[in-house]
């Protein structure tokens, strides 16, 4: 297999696992990224088992399971009363289904667990304070350009520099983003200054008119996740950094359920963020010659599937093993998109599906919709019984 120079525009979850799958190839790797420092803000995520293969691969599943949490099941309620309208076993029969677990846990966690990881392959790996501002390829190679005016070489780039990626403005022109109508609240919540039982140990999935809650535990346990999505017209900006009042937030969930409640009076007043959603259609074109992209520079997705990071992580891995089936680059990179395309662009769309049916405007419409669907064997049939590392490449 030949060994290529690859670099790698951003250390996101999903910079971070392609650099370390293609490190692990054998190639050599250098990331770039913007930040003066590599973080991670946002909550939680979750880690299904198409995803925890590749980790598992990198010899990363123990620290993710030791610092997560495996959720009993997933339960979809009635965002009032709090009537269980359908739930399906999750950490136990995903493993027995799919041969890993599923995992919630911090996503700084998870993204200081993958920085060690690439840094472990070459300490210097990660270049800090070099934002992108655009790249140019001829048949001999890539060069991507800097604000300081610095330049770096390469055989191959990946584009995995998120949302607003220069990247992906390069490669495929401008991606309309049309404002969904929701906005979504992130809070984290300390267990130790919550009632005891407030939710049992599970994913759970409040619907009702105009938005939805999930809630779930991070750290062992010792954190409590909150994603409350609504129905707004008031849009701001398209970031987990931004934080509105308090206020708001109560008054989006009155007449709730108790437990929800709970944990929006329990809440640091000062740490709501909150984000608006913008839908992007899928890409039919993520690659030039000598340059990719992955993640959500390529399939931006909305978080009603909790598939985003994970789609991201199966990219790096179907990328490292497209660039060893393949004699010359271009090649490896049409490899790898067409293997890609189809199941992210139904990730998306089924993302924005979900969107609706959490948001039924009754409960006579919410009871019809699941007793039509069984969410736990659609999951199953599909998402998550794919294994990038061993699906068939064509």
């Amino acid at each position: 297999m030949k060994k290529y120079r690859i670099l790698v525009a951003g250390a996101g979850i999903g910079g971070l696992t392609a650099a370390s799958c293609l490190a692990k190839a054998g190639h050599r790797v250098e990331i770039y990224e913007q930040a003066p420092q590599l973080a991670e803000i946002g909550a939680g995520i979750q880690i299904s088992a198409n995803a925890m293969h590749v980790l598992r691969d990198l010899g990363l599943e123990q620290a993710i399971v030791s610092g997560g949490v495996a959720p009993g099941a997933y339960v979809f309620r009635l965002h009032d009363t709090g009537e269980v309208i359908q739930r399906f076993s999750l950490s136990e029969e995903h493993k027995r289904l799919h041969g890993a677990p599923y995992t919630q846990l911090h996503r700084a966690d998870l993204h200081d667990i993958l920085a060690a990881k690439a840094r472990a392959f070459d300490p210097g790996i990660v270049r800090l304070n070099h934002r992108i501002t655009g790249f140019s390829e001829t048949d001999a190679g890539v060069t991507l350009r800097f604000e300081n005016g610095g330049t770096a070489q390469g055989d191959l780039l990946i584009g995995a520099d998120g949302l607003k990626s220069v990247m992906a403005r390069q490669i495929v022109g401008d991606i309309p983003a049309q404002y969904t109508g929701d906005a979504a609240w992130r809070l984290v919540v300390p267990v130790s200054k919550l009632p005891p039982e407030t939710l049992e140990q599970v994913m759970s999935v409040f619907m009702g008119p105009g938005g939805h809650v999930v809630c779930y535990y991070l750290r062992a346990g010792e954190l409590l996740n909150f994603v409350g999505l609504v129905e707004t017209d008031e849009v701001s900006e398209e970031s987990w950094t931004v934080k509105l009042p308090w206020h708001k937030l109560k008054e989006h969930y009155q007449g709730w359920h108790p437990a929800i409640q709970t944990i929006i009076d329990t809440a640091d007043k000062d740490q709501c963020y909150r984000w608006s959603l913008f839908f992007r259609q899928p890409l039919t074109n993520w690659s030039s010659q000598r340059a990719t992209l992955l993640g959500d520079s390529a399939h931006a997705t909305l978080p009603y599937l909790a598939q985003g990071a994970a789609m991201a992580i199966e990219d790096g891995a179907v990328l490292t093993r497209a660039l060893a089936m393949s004699e010359a680059i271009p090649d490896a990179l049409q490899l790898y998109q067409r293997n890609r395309m189809e199941r992210t662009a139904r990730i998306v769309n089924q993302s924005n599906f979900n969107r609706n049916l959490f948001h039924l405007r009754s409960q006579a419409e919410i009871r019809a919709a699941f007793a039509k669907r069984d969410e736990g064997n659609d999951r199953n049939g599909w998402l998550y019984s794919y294994n990038p590392l061993t699906v068939e490449l064509r």
